[in-house]
């Protein structure tokens, strides 16, 4: 029914990138929901892929687990016009500088675009640009036969083949959700916008020319911008150049294209670090590498503390936490899924709930007449006392006209716990590496 499908469409989004200036030195990257780029999606298909996605992300993140110039930035923003479920940015690759729309993800290594070289890869693709590895000067294969290929990037799906000397390094890049890339390694410059209005260009980045590549995640964009954290992605060399932390903010997930903020590489704008309601936790970068880990000690809903086991939050248990800009939803392992939908359930009893047929959302609701002020506060409780209050509508979304569902998916697998940008959204993050620190703050994002 309509109802339905319009339920898919509240979950899907992207950020798009374009790059603009501050009056700081810092780099940025334009941040949009990949939703906004597909001319004519189906809202049923949209949910369906995202949920797919998201479940296929979760099971693989698992199974993994068990010099300066001042600052970068790139524009960042929801993709909801696009029928997409990511956040996209654009970055500058080669030499002459071409420019590449790409998915913003925290949760893998390698950085990627669609590429042509010697003959291999896509002569064009449909609303999607194609990187010509011969017109760049600055183009540099990493060989087969180094021992950057056999053993440095093994970890990145690196391929044993190898015939001659002047093979380049192949790979088969594999992704949670069940996507894949294929192409080969090389190091290239990256042409960034700073935010004092400048322009700078960092080279020797290592950058996966994808002769192809399979998966929903790919529909209208070029590529991905990898920033989890490793000795080659994007966010390593990006944290090297201009310091050692980045912060994004991610606008509402229905914003329309023309709505954008950045992610930034360096130094965070003043207004935003001397914020009242800036919180800081542990940021736990060794502990489910390469992925962004943080200690939750409990969910309370209003003031109480919900009855939720410790090892679901306990890393040497098989518990775990991690913020991830590739997923949409906020997956929670089974004990904590069915203590937080029974504790929100509570203050619903009332309000007509109608299940979508063939989605995995269970919880929805006809909440045309509903005050968001009877739904409690859900607050996310960090070790240390640092405490995540998520607006409203990022626990409650907005599913159709009328329609409001709760955005939580339980995990299939006991495992890691996964903090999607839905419920991200609205909040500017800090990453600080070199102190091992996540920041965050209520903003408007615009």
């Amino acid at each position: 029914m309509k109802t339905t499908t319009m339920l898919l469409c509240l979950i899907t989004m992207l950020l798009i990138a374009s790059v603009y200036s501050q009056e700081q030195t810092a780099m940025r990257l334009d941040m949009a929901h990949r939703d906004t780029l597909s001319p004519n999606p189906s809202p049923f298909h949209r949910i369906e892929d995202i949920m797919g996605m998201d479940q296929k992300r979760l099971s693989l993140i698992s199974q993994k687990i068990k010099t300066r110039k001042g600052g970068a930035r790139m524009s960042l923003g929801s993709g909801f016009d696009f029928g997409s479920a990511q956040y996209f940015s654009e970055i500058m690759v080669g030499t002459p500088a071409k420019k590449f729309r790409v998915v913003v993800d925290t949760g893998s290594e390698l950085t990627w675009v669609n590429c042509r070289f010697h003959g291999e890869g896509p002569e064009k693709l449909e609303n999607r640009h194609v990187f010509r590895a011969e017109n760049s000067s600055s183009f540099r294969k990493v060989g087969c036969m180094t021992k950057t290929c056999s053993e440095d990037l093994a970890k990145l799906f690196s391929l044993s083949i190898c015939p001659t000397p002047r093979t380049p390094c192949a790979y088969d890049y594999r992704y949670v959700d069940g996507s894949s890339a294929q192409g080969v390694f090389a190091k290239e410059t990256f042409t960034l916008g700073l935010t004092n209005g400048s322009v700078t260009s960092v080279r020797g980045l290592l950058i996966g020319c994808s002769s192809s590549s399979d998966g929903g995640a790919f529909r209208e964009v070029d590529g991905i911008l990898g920033l989890a954290l490793s000795d080659y992605s994007f966010t390593s060399k990006a944290i090297n150049t201009f310091g050692g932390k980045f912060s994004y903010c991610l606008v509402d997930h229905t914003s329309h294209k023309n709505v954008s903020n950045y992610i930034i590489f360096g130094s965070t704008p003043s207004s935003a670090t001397k914020s009242p309601a800036r919180r800081t936790t542990r940021l736990d970068i060794d502990l489910l590498p390469p992925y962004y880990a943080v200690n939750i000690v409990g969910i309370s809903i209003g003031e109480e503390m919900l009855n939720i086991p410790p090892q679901v939050w306990d890393i040497k248990k098989g518990g775990g936490t991690i913020l991830d800009s590739g997923s949409s939803l906020t997956f929670l392992a089974e004990a904590a899924y069915k203590a937080v939908i029974t504790g929100l359930q509570r203050h619903l009893v009332g309000v007509k709930r109608i299940k979508p047929e063939g989605l995995p959302i269970e919880y929805c609701y006809y909440t045309r007449k509903f005050d968001d002020k009877k739904l409690p506060q859900l607050s996310f409780h960090f070790m240390g006392g640092a405490r995540f209050e998520p607006y409203r509508r990022s626990y409650l979304i907005n599913a159709a006209p009328g329609i409001r569902c709760l955005g939580f998916v339980m995990a299939r697998d006991e495992g890691t716990n996964v903090i999607g940008n839905i419920m991200q959204q609205n909040h500017l993050w800090e990453f600080d590496i070199e102190a091992s620190t996540l920041s965050f703050a209520p903003s408007t994002c615009l």
